[in-house]
C-alpha cells in the first residue's frame, strides 16, 4: 500500500510540476522536453530494460501472453472504431483520437512502477517485456498509421515510422538482455532495475505535465476534463473491456505472467497526445482520455493494494 501511494504521489507531483512549468519555460518547454526525452530514451530506459530483462526466465506463457495482448488490443480497437463510426458518428479526427487512445497504453511510465509496487520486483521483467514487445510497436507503427489516415495533417512517412522502431534503444536493450549469458546478468541488476523504475516516474510524468499544460493553454484540456461520449468510450474499452479480454485469454494458458494482466489494464498512453499533435487528431479527446484514465488507474491501484498484499 505504501509503495502504491508513493508512486501516486510522485506521479501527481511530477505532472503538476510539468503543467505549472509549461507557461513559464521558453517555447513552452519544448526544448527541455526534447532533452529529457532523449535522456530517457538513450540513457535511463536502456539501462532499466537490460537490467530487468537479462534476469528474465522465459516460459511458454511469456510468448503466448504477448500474442494474447495483440489480439486483445485488436479487438478493443475494432470495437472503438465501430462505436465511433456507427454509434457516435464522429468525424475522422475524432475517430482517430479514440482509436489511438484505446490501442496506445501507458505500460511504461505508469505500468512499470505499478507492477513493481503491486506485484513485486520479480514481475518487473515481464512488465518490461510487454512494454517493449507490445506497446512500442503499437505506438510507433499502428498509432502513427491511424494518425496518418485519420488526421488532418501528416508528419512523417511510414518508412520514418519503421526507422523509429528499428532505432529504438529500449527495444534493443530488451533484445540484448534476452540474449545475454548468465555471466552478464549478475544478481545486482535486480537492484539496479528496481531503483531505475522509480527514477523513471518523475521525469516521464513531468513530460506528461508539459504536454497537458500546453493542451490546457490551447483550450484542448480543462480540469477536470469533460466526460464526453468519446472519452467515456475510451475509458470503458481501455480500462474494463481490454483487461477482461486479456484475463479471459490468459485462462487458456496457466503460466501467462501476472504482469501482463496488469499491463493490459493500464491507462491511455501519453503518446496518444503526441500522435494527435503530429497528425491533427482531436486533441481534446486525446488529452481528456489520458488525464481521466491515468487518474482512474491510480485510484484503482490505491484501492486494490491492500487486497493484493
Amino acid at each position: 500500500m505504501t509503495a502504491v501511494l508513493v508512486v501516486a504521489a510522485i506521479i501527481a507531483a511530477a505532472t503538476t510540476a510539468g503543467i505549472l512549468a509549461e507557461p513559464r519555460l521558453p517555447d513552452g518547454g519544448r526544448a527541455l522536453a526534447s532533452v529529457l526525452t532523449r535522456a530517457l530514451l538513450w540513457g535511463l530506459m536502456p539501462v532499466l530494460y537490460y537490467s530487468a530483462v537479462s534476469r528474465l526466465e522465459l516460459s511458454a506463457g511469456v510468448g503466448v501472453g504477448i500474442a494474447f495482448a495483440y489480439l486483445e488490443i485488436g479487438l478493443v480497437g475494432l470495437a472503438a472504431w465501430w462505436i465511433s463510426t456507427r454509434v457516435l458518428h464522429l468525424a475522422r479526427p475524432a475517430v482517430g483520437a479514440v482509436l489511438v487512445c484505446v490501442v496506445v497504453v501507458n505500460t511504461g511510465y505508469v505500468g512499470l512502477p505499478l507492477t513493481t509496487a503491486l506485484l513485486g520486483s520479480n514481475q518487473l521483467p515481464f512488465a518490461i517485456t510487454f512494454d517493449s514487445a507490445v506497446s512500442a510497436p503499437m505506438f510507433l507503427i499502428v498509432a502513427m498509421a491511424i494518425g496518418a489516415v485519420m488526421g488532418t495533417t501528416s508528419d512523417g512517412t511510414r518508412a520514418q515510422q519503421v526507422r523509429a522502431l528499428a532505432f529504438n534503444p529500449p527495444l534493443w536493450a530488451v533484445v540484448l538482455g534476452l540474449l545475454a549469458p548468465d555471466a552478464l546478468a549478475p544478481a545486482v541488476l535486480d537492484d539496479i532495475s528496481h531503483a531505475a523504475v522509480y527514477v523513471l516516474i518523475p521525469f516521464g510524468f513531468f513530460l506528461v505535465g508539459l504536454s497537458l499544460g500546453s493542451e490546457s493553454e490551447e483550450g484542448s484540456l480543462t480540469f477536470p476534463p469533460a466526460l464526453t461520449a468519446p472519452v467515456v468510450t475510451v475509458l470503458v474499452l481501455r480500462l474494463l473491456v481490454a483487461p477482461a479480454l486479456m484475463l479471459g485469454l490468459a485462462l487458456l494458458v496457466h503460466d501467462v505472467p501476472d504482469a501482463y494482466l496488469l499491463q493490459a489494464a493500464m491507462s491511455c498512453g501519453a503518446n496518444s497526445v503526441v500522435v494527435a499533435h503530429l497528425y491533427g487528431l482531436d486533441l481534446r479527446i486525446a488529452s481528456s482520455a489520458v488525464a481521466w484514465s491515468t487518474m482512474l488507474v491510480l485510484v484503482s491501484a490505491i484501492v486494490a493494494a491492500p487486497l493484493i498484499a
